[in-house]
């Protein structure tokens, strides 16, 4: 039956981003500002009495404006932690990684990445049906699928409603398993060699044609550099910790673990075609290689994908890394491309509807990968949060009804947010952390201002409050650019 026009479009509002510290509205660095203040005053006045106090004035200005100052939507302390970890890495020569000649034998599928992720490797389930990356130092298993969908904003608004409960009902059923323990979708552009054009039109093609045959030959030389194909892959994370009993049950180790992954990947499958998506097969382990080389190397992507038999990119595990990378405060330079990552630290506060990211999905003139990490939390340890949350308002608001101060309508909005928080909660729905990252790539600085010009331009049209991460540029790009479901 066709959707009345009568009938109100499908919106959604997420809520606002709370700014509540661990105590008294301050978070963790701006208590150790005040707890250290405060140590030092009590023991300069114990000590030298008030005068000596006064005479420190300078050092307790200095403490309340690491407190009080912002930058940038944090306070100084906030930044100090990040500032502090920037400078050491700087000092000990850490923001320039290069690729060096190896000088002993290698482990066979490390991935060979820069900074944290060194020791991630790609390994292979039994019989080769599926690729993973494994890290032993936080004991994950984490699979890449390849999905694709019709376009979404052709679809009509109950469509689009429908699709997107299914995703929620299938970030639910994970999150309800107690042992994945990220999920990350990656939506990218890519420079296009013009490899899968010329592939179908020797295959396909009639260049033997009077006229159509030279045009259509000329039309795939121009279009194939210029082309920008979307690709899409979701990442899920198995906690080997977490599935400890079910992979010893299968049989233990690596081995075990796959057949944990093997078991929910039918389930998954169905989950994503009841929300619109099209799987398009679990990736191996040299495909997950191109994809992490490719967002290193973009323009390496058209070897990869000639050398390939199946016309899909494939690389050697060992060369998935990068040869060079160079981190600055805004920015990171790797092999052929440079980047800035931006954190979309606030979502439309306002009614929406389902569709409100296809201005910044489709934005001209700028490559780009957004990633949405989503982090499922146990069921209890949400409604304890939650009832820290309204605790915490509500004593706020009575401090400052014995103040004698006004109302604040923020306070409402967010005490109303979180009550209807727990009702989804005892209702059944499952509660994830979302993270939203956009890695914005081009080819050399200049062409990044413009890139970047241009996403912030695409993000206001999508209500969301994007912000350029300052040194911090190469964990965010980690998260954000490789399908790896790292937080």
């Amino acid at each position: 039956m066709p959707l009345s026009a009568d009938l109100p479009t499908p919106t959604v509002r997420f809520p606002s981003r709370s700014r509540r510290g661990v105590l008294l509205g301050l978070t963790a660095p701006q208590l150790t500002v005040v707890g250290t203040a405060g140590a030092m005053l009590l023991a300069t006045m114990v000590a030298t009495g008030l005068a000596g106090a006064a005479l420190a004035t300078p050092l307790w200005a200095l403490a309340a404006a690491l407190v009080l100052v912002r930058f940038h939507s944090r306070s100084v302390a906030d930044w100090a932690p990040i500032l502090i970890r920037y400078y050491l890495r700087r000092a000990k020569g850490q923001l320039v990684w290069l690729a060096r000649p190896a000088t002993r034998p290698r482990r066979d599928g490390l991935l060979h990445l820069p900074g944290t992720e060194a020791s991630l490797r790609a390994v292979t389930a039994p019989g080769g049906t599926l690729g993973a990356v494994h890290d032993p130092q936080k004991s994950t298993l984490t699979a890449v699928i390849r999905v694709s969908s019709r376009a979404f904003a052709l679809l009509d608004p109950a469509t689009q409603a429908g699709n997107v409960s299914a995703w929620g009902r299938c970030l639910a059923s994970l999150a309800r398993t107690g042992y994945i323990t990220t999920v990350q979708v990656i939506e990218r552009t890519v420079p296009d060699s013009g490899d899968a054009l010329a592939r179908y039109w020797a295959e396909n093609g009639r260049p033997e044609a009077a006229v159509a045959g030279p045009v259509y030959e000329d039309l795939l030389a121009a279009a194939g550099p210029t082309a920008a194909p979307h690709e899409a892959y979701i990442a899920i994370s198995l906690d080997l910790k977490g599935a400890r009993r079910l992979i010893g049950e299968a049989g233990g180790g690596l081995s075990g673990a796959f057949s944990v992954l093997a078991q929910l990947v039918p389930g998954f499958e169905q989950s994503l075609r009841n929300a619109g998506l099209n799987p398009r097969g679990w990736l191996s382990t040299g495909e997950i290689a191109a994809v992490i080389r490719s967002a290193y190397d973009p323009k390496a992507l058209a070897n990869l994908e000639q050398w390939s038999e199946s016309g899909e990119a494939t690389a050697d595990p060992a060369a998935a890394g990068p040869v060079v990378v160079v981190e600055e405060p805004g920015r990171l330079t790797t092999d052929t491309a440079c980047h800035a990552v931006y954190w979309i630290e606030q979502w439309p506060r306002s009614e929406v509807t389902h569709g409100f990211l296809h201005p910044l999905v489709f934005a001209g003139g700028a490559r780009r990968t957004l990633s949405l990490t989503y982090g499922p939390q146990a069921l209890d340890a949400a409604l304890k949060a939650v009832q820290r949350t309204k605790a915490s308002i509500v004593a706020d608001a009575a401090e400052r009804v014995r103040k004698g101060q006004v109302d604040s309508e923020a306070d409402s909005m967010e005490y109303a947010d979180a009550k209807q928080h727990e009702r989804e909660l005892i209702s059944g729905h499952a509660d994830v952390d979302l993270t939203g990252l956009v890695v914005v790539s081009a080819d050399n600085p200049e062409e990044l201002r413009r890139a970047c010009a241009s996403i912030e331009t695409a993000a206001a049209g999508t209500g969301l409050d994007p912000r350029l991460l300052r040194w911090q540029q190469a964990e965010a790009f980690a998260q954000g650019a490789l399908p790896l479901a790292r937080t």
